[in-house]
């Protein structure tokens, strides 16, 4: 049972990454290109030398990832190669097969900035949260990432790019280098944004006359731990047992009617978790 569990888990991340994969290359093929918009990566490559010299897309970015990949998969190991190569190999096929036509008709490139930004951010979010790349800067991004923790791949990534906007603004001019600095923006705020829901919980201390009661509901009904603390009251003196739970956002209406249905008069402090690790929530080696 337990690896079937594990099976459909694996499903869902490679569904996940294909389909992020595949908005990607949309927002790359018909809102970027046709503005010749370069937003870093090797997406930003082949932009530049489509424009040029009317290389592939998907060319561009299938021949330009082959050192990086040797290199990350020194440093990341075989699961999260096999999941950028589907990731890479899904992107390339987006650019290869999807009907090309442009969905900002008036070739408005603000427009194109944003949106692009918005839907390639979603695309980066999905693949980046299953713990996958979609190859040149973002899986540069995620080795240098090994290194530095404190940094997310997301941040990493819009430094890289930033480089290559660089290399576009000398070909296609300053000012849609600026549109793109615009776009990399969002597309960092987005894809961190999906990355960072998936990592966070809620943190609530429950203090009650009837701990045991809703402690045992908890658990049974939502099989969430429970944690007692020693507490005591500076005014009153009084020692008493207050109960910590960790628990996903969408819980807590859930744990809240619990609680209530107790003891009405219980005191509740509910806090963001911004990243929980552990059984239930994220495991540490899964974890960004």
């Amino acid at each position: 049972m337990v690896n079937i569990f594990k099976k459909r888990s694996a499903l869902r991340e490679y569904l996940l990454i294909i389909a992020g994969s595949f908005i990607m290359g949309y927002a790359i093929k018909n809102i970027l290109d046709p503005v010749n918009l370069v937003t870093g990566g090797v997406s930003g490559f082949a932009v530049i030398f489509n424009g040029l010299w009317g290389v592939p897309l998907w060319v561009t970015n299938t021949v330009l990832n082959i050192p990086l990949f040797i290199v990350t998969y020194i440093i990341k190991g075989k699961g999260f190669m096999l999941k950028t190569i589907t990731a890479t190999a899904a992107l390339s096929v987006a650019l290869a097969i999807i009907p090309e036509h442009s969905i900002i008709s008036d070739g408005d490139i603000l427009l194109s900035a944003v949106f692009g930004g918005l839907i390639i951010g979603t695309g980066t979010g999905l693949v980046f949260m299953n713990r996958a790349t979609t190859g040149g800067t973002d899986m540069l991004a995620a080795d240098i990432q090994h290194f530095m923790r404190h940094k997310s791949v997301a941040q990493i990534l819009m430094v890289l790019d930033g480089l290559v906007v660089l290399l576009g603004a000398g070909i296609f001019g300053i000012n849609k280098a600026l549109y793109a600095v615009i776009s990399i923006f969002i597309v960092t705020a987005v894809s961190d944004r999906i990355i960072d829901g998936l990592k966070l919980g809620k943190a609530i201390y429950i203090i009650s006359d009837r701990n045991p009661e809703i402690a045992e509901r908890i658990m049974n009904e939502m099989n969430r731990g429970v944690t007692y603390i020693k507490a005591g009251g500076m005014y009153t003196g009084t020692q008493r047992d207050m109960l910590y739970v960790v628990i996903r956002g969408r819980e807590v209406p859930q744990v809240k009617d619990i609680i209530y249905d107790e003891d009405k008069n219980a005191f509740v402090i509910l806090s963001n978790a911004t990243e929980v690790l552990g059984e239930g929530f994220i495991e540490r080696e899964n974890a960004l």
